[in-house]
């Protein structure tokens, strides 16, 4: 037995069963029955006989929420994230009218939407009641209904083998999340780090430095041929992008290899790819498979507290939104992005209906005994990337992301196994103004000032989540085959220009091939010339029939082939590792005619988005390379750097081959089995 597997060694484990605290229940109920009464006063058509007839319809609601939630969870129901969002409702007021029968008079409600009122009003009273005083206790009725359903499920395995669970908060820099530990915006993950249980290990992405490009390397082992969060293959004239299913299926069929990191019984909850999972919740690229519901959304309604809380929430973020803005705009903060219209419900709808949704996929797998779980939280990169790296409102997100953490370390001791908990980022963000801020035009526009009478078309840019609230609707519903797929048909333009943070691509059209340097300024002579000398630019990446691959800066060229320079290195304000990010981007398939970089400046630490971002990832320059791995102490790490996210795949698939094990006796429902090596 190795090292690892001895510090694991737990024969005869058996998940423990959440204990009801008596104490705890009375202060709930006390919190219930003050909610009840404010909600009373405040909601027209409901009225409580005082603090004692609060108490005794608090009692009756509990009861009642004990017995109907769970049975209209247990129900498959077709259109289940609707039809349980709307039975929930509907039950929450029918169990207050009810409760005014059951109470006989001690509640008094007058319809059905005074019912419905007071729900939600209550609810809102609760969270904040539980907030002031500390008293949230929903966790123990949470994870004992979730250990029934996963009891009862006939998928529950209990072994003594090690599970691991991912967790990756999207978008967060090591940097940022060294000074988030310190000044308090992330507790759990300090007494983690503060205890010497666990410790950070930076790596460094490559030159895509998106969500798309870093889980394929991560999840899958490999990321060659993803240029950009959205690239055009010239051959089919077709423009594919890092979100929609039909898409994300595509690139996880072209990158699987049966090594992926969750195959053999792992679950994949949050993700654009599935990493080959057995178990999906939210996962882009296997959306338009599922065909019916997803059923892992009923034990999300398995507690009656949570529509209703979820939903109390969801407005309280975006009211929270409505208020950072304007904030900002009093004060005139700068950068400030765009953040009016449909983005405030956008991020209220990231923040918390998505994240809740995931945590409960989590703790299901926790208590159904998956050996490995690998979810994505895109809050924080949300709020980030319109508010700032770390303004108030952006730390607000990471802590509450952070108290999800402790949720999640909590169940550890009732899960079917035990679990190690890894962090870690997909790559950071990198602030400053944008392109079209600094220059009142887009990268597109100078492309086409640039050329003589061309159709220049810019594709695309925006915030890389949005599609994700659109895809968790859609598979909760079970609609995704009747959604409409964007147009991505480019062989009618002459150009197209793509933003992804702040690299550009410039595909020019007229030919099906990559068109060289000497191509360009033949056809071309004034683009190459105008995107160099840019001061917003900071290198340029083609290919030359002489020279092969080369970076173009305003004051010199760098010879990625051979490492020769002349003049001033457009690249030495870069990683060290920027020259052969560029050359392997290079080899790619379907990388642009121009490959185009913001220009970074160390001094203030900015550069500039294509797209309309202010704090941005998708090139290199800045902590948007710079991700972590924030694992427990008696994982191993590599000697060497850990450079390019399919060797991130390496560590973590080697320290789930360690921890999942070989011959850990194992008992599925009520047989025995030996886990099998990996």
């Amino acid at each position: 037995m190795t090292t690892i597997e001895q510090a694991y060694d737990a024969p005869g484990w058996r998940p423990s069963r959440p204990k009801v605290r008596p104490f705890h229940l009375v202060v709930a109920w006390l919190v219930a029955a003050s909610a009840l009464l404010v909600a009373a006063w405040i909601v027209p058509g409901a009225a409580v006989n005082g603090f004692v007839g609060a108490l005794a319809a608090a009692l009756a609601i509990a009861v009642l929420n004990a017995i109907v939630p769970p049975l209209l969870a247990a129900l498959r129901l077709p259109l289940m994230l609707l039809t349980g969002l709307v039975l929930i409702l509907v039950a929450d007021a029918l169990m207050l009218l009810w409760a005014d029968r059951l109470t006989d008079g001690d509640l008094a409600i007058d319809s059905f939407w005074s019912a419905l009122g007071v729900a939600f009003v209550a609810s809102a009273v609760t969270v904040v009641l539980d907030i002031v005083l500390g008293t949230n206790d929903d966790d123990t009725y949470t994870l004992r209904v979730i250990q029934r359903i996963a009891r009862r499920s006939g998928e529950r395995t209990v072994t003594d083998a090690p599970g691991v669970v991912f967790l990756e908060i999207d978008g967060l820099a090591l940097p940022v999340l060294r000074r988030a530990l310190r000044d308090g915006s992330a507790p759990t993950m300090a007494r983690w780090v503060a205890d010497g249980a666990y410790r950070f290990a930076e790596w460094e992405t490559d030159l895509s430095s998106q969500t798309g490009a870093s889980q394929a390397g991560i999840l899958l082992g490999s990321n060659d041929d993803i240029p950009a969060f959205r690239w055009v293959e010239k051959e089919t004239a077709k423009l594919v992008a890092c979100s929609g299913p039909p898409d994300c299926a595509e690139i996880e069929r072209r990158h699987a290899t049966g090594v992926g990191l969750l195959a053999d019984g792992g679950a994949s909850r949050g993700n654009l790819l599935s990493g080959e999972a057995e178990h999906v919740i939210l996962t882009v690229s296997r959306m338009d498979a599922e065909k019916r519901a997803n059923p892992g959304y009923r034990a999300f309604f398995a507690n009656g507290f949570n529509v209703v809380t979820v939903l109390v929430l969801f407005f309280w973020e975006v009211v929270l939104e409505w208020s950072a803005a304007g904030r900002a705009k009093r004060r005139g903060v700068q950068p400030r992005g765009h953040r009016g219209g449909l983005y405030p419900f956008m991020r209220a709808a990231l923040c918390v209906v998505v994240r809740d949704l995931i945590v409960y996929g989590v703790l299901s797998d926790m208590m159904k005994g998956r050996p490995a779980i690998y979810a994505t939280f895109s809050s924080y990169d949300e709020v980030a990337h319109h508010s700032g790296l770390e303004r108030a409102d952006t730390l607000e997100a990471l802590r509450k992301l952070d108290q999800q953490f402790g949720r999640i370390e909590r169940a550890k001791e009732y899960a079917a196994r035990p679990y190690e908990i890894v962090v870690l980022s997909d790559h950071g963000q990198t602030q400053g103004a944008t392109f079209k801020q600094r220059n009142g035009y887009g990268l597109d526009e100078l492309v086409e000032r640039s050329l003589d009478g061309a159709d220049v078309a810019a594709v695309g840019g925006g915030d890389e989540n949005h599609g994700n609230v659109g895809d968790a609707f859609g598979e909760a519903t079970g609609s995704t085959s009747k959604k409409k797929r964007p147009k991505n048909d480019v062989s009618d333009r002459d150009v197209v220009v793509l933003g992804s943070g702040n690299l550009g691509l410039v595909y020019l059209m007229e030919e099906r091939h990559r068109l060289t340097r000497e191509e360009i300024d033949r056809r071309h002579p004034r683009l190459l010339p105008a995107l160099r000398e840019h001061p917003h630019v900071g290198w340029l990446l083609v290919r030359s029939e002489q020279d092969g691959p080369v970076a173009l800066g305003a004051r010199g060229t760098h010879y990625l082939a051979d490492g020769r320079i002349e003049g001033e290195d457009p690249l030495a304000g870069f990683s060290p590792n920027a020259p052969a990010h560029l050359l392997r981007t290079d080899g790619f398939e379907h990388v642009a005619d121009i490959m185009v970089g913001s220009f970074y400046d160390p001094a203030l630490d900015e550069g500039c988005a294509f797209e309309e971002l202010i704090s941005f990832h998708g090139g290199i320059g800045g902590p948007q390379t710079q991700p972590f791995l924030l694992a427990p102490s008696r994982l191993p790490l590599p000697d060497e750097a850990i450079v390019g996210a399919a060797a991130v795949h390496g560590v973590l698939r080697g320290w789930r081959q360690q921890l999942n094990g070989d011959g850990a006796a194992a008992v599925v429902g009520d047989r025995t089995l030996a886990t099998a090596a990996r």
